[in-house]
């Protein structure tokens, strides 16, 4: 995997990353990120796609909001796909109920 540095112009400012930004790592790395599912998921894969980032992100170490009350970058990715509750184990919760109904229907 090649190095990518992120810019100030690649990140969006209500979280994650802009169309821009995901061109620029994709042509960097090969990788293949795609906008996030911000609605409720519809098809399989994006039931996939939100319940392994919602689980990914809830279980990841950091705070929603810093000292004085802002929201976080983390806050604000988990905002960019949609997700609104106040707690990290509810993220983690909402995801895993998704990967559970992608996992029932794929059957």
């Amino acid at each position: 995997m090649s190095k990518f540095n992120l810019l100030k112009r690649d990140k969006n400012p209500r979280g994650g990353l802009s169309s821009s930004g995901r061109r620029r790592y994709n042509k960097a790395t090969g990788g293949n990120l795609r906008p996030p599912v911000k609605s409720r998921p519809d098809t399989l894969t994006e039931y996939r796609r939100k319940g392994s980032f919602l689980v990914r992100m809830g279980s990841s170490q950091g705070r929603l909001f810093d000292s004085k009350g802002r929201k976080t970058r983390l806050k604000l990715s988990l905002e960019a796909w949609g997700y609104r509750g106040k707690s990290k184990s509810e993220a983690v919760a909402l995801g895993r109920r998704y990967l559970r109904t992608y996992q029932n229907k794929k059957k």
